[in-house]
């Protein structure tokens, strides 16, 4: 089923600035509740990006013909995070009442301006249209890790057991990642293989090319496969072969996405944090979910958390969705 296939559905728009980790946790949603679903990505013009979203006149004139814009026939769920997103959201939902608008993470306005705020427990939200989850939203499900897996399985598939997938991140507001930090995290995961482990690593939009380069050098020779981003991204297909996982603690995403599988997972400190990202991680650790990482790799298990599937449940049952309504696919992003 295609958004032109919509009605009597009505279809979902997944409205962001296009970072790819704002916009996965929107689509995981999406693809959770299962209507035809379109992928817009706005730009805000100077000077109204600079203005608070809530009393900026005429937001969705307001956006750069660079972007996507907002027009109708208007959805009948809008999936939305980022600040570029709050003010376009509540034009919408001024626009078009019967749009049920969703908010991802702490808007930073009235929390009444959406129907459904929906944010992790360390951000700390209060309200009757507030719910909170464990971590971050994500697209990580059973099905997509199976098919992935035989996609892409093959290229890590030779590395010897346990098969470790490593997922690096880098330098943000909270975190830093620099070569003196790489080599720490280079000579651990090269203790790992001489452990006897193997391993499938991919890094992030925000690892530097010194620290990849790091990365690289320890580990030649070694039983690794390092993803050079170029063809499909294995990501998945890692997470689906992997015995266990290493990620870095810079990204709530990426620590969402590894307890979703249910395998046991070793979080890499980075020198910074903030009292967020240490209220998560500290959270991961109450249920037992994640460790420190160190040089062997260990068995144990928990329950992974289901915060996609919760939300895409309640979002349901305020569509009122029936019991023989059929989950569709995502469009292609771009301009409707």
């Amino acid at each position: 089923m295609t958004p032109d296939d919509a009605k009597p559905w009505g279809e979902t728009w997944v409205v962001t600035d296009g970072k790819p980790g704002m916009e996965n946790q929107c689509l995981g949603l999406a693809e959770a509740v299962g209507l035809p679903t379109r992928v817009k990505r706005i730009q805000v013009r100077a000077p109204w990006r600079w203005w608070s979203p809530q009393i900026a006149p005429a937001p969705l004139r307001a956006l750069s013909k660079k972007g996507d814009q907002l027009e109708a026939p208007w959805p009948r769920l809008l999936i939305a995070t980022g600040r570029a997103s709050v003010g376009a959201a509540i034009a919408v939902k001024r626009a078009n009442p019967d749009t049920f608008t969703v908010q991802i993470q702490n808007p930073g306005v009235e929390l009444n301006n959406f129907d459904l705020v929906v944010a992790p427990e360390h951000d700390r939200l209060l309200g009757h249209n507030v719910m909170l989850t464990l971590g971050a939203l994500h697209r990580v499900t059973r099905k997509r890790l199976d098919e992935e897996a035989r996609k892409l399985g093959a290229t890590i598939s030779h590395l010897p057991k346990p098969r470790v997938a490593v997922l690096v991140g880098g330098n943000n507001k909270s975190y830093r990642l620099d070569l003196s930090v790489a080599k720490q995290l280079a000579d651990g995961l090269a203790a790992l293989c001489d452990s006897g482990a193997g391993l499938a690593i991919t890094m992030s939009r925000r690892t530097g090319t010194g620290v990849a380069d790091v990365v690289r050098e320890r580990l030649r020779g070694k039983a690794a496969v390092i993803w050079d981003g170029t063809g499909d991204n294995p990501y998945f297909a890692y997470l689906a072969m992997a015995d266990a996982i290493v990620v870095t603690c810079d990204s709530v995403s990426m620590a969402s996405e590894a307890v979703s599988t249910g395998k046991p997972v070793y979080v890499f400190d980075l020198p910074g944090g903030s009292a967020k990202f240490e209220a998560f991680h500290e959270s991961l650790r109450r249920e037992r979910m994640t460790r420190p990482f160190g040089n062997k790799i260990e068995r144990w298990s928990y329950e992974p958390p289901s915060d996609t599937a919760r939300v895409a449940a309640e979002v349901r049952r305020r569509l009122k969705l029936t019991p023989d309504f059929a989950p569709a696919r995502t469009s292609q992003p771009g301009r409707a």
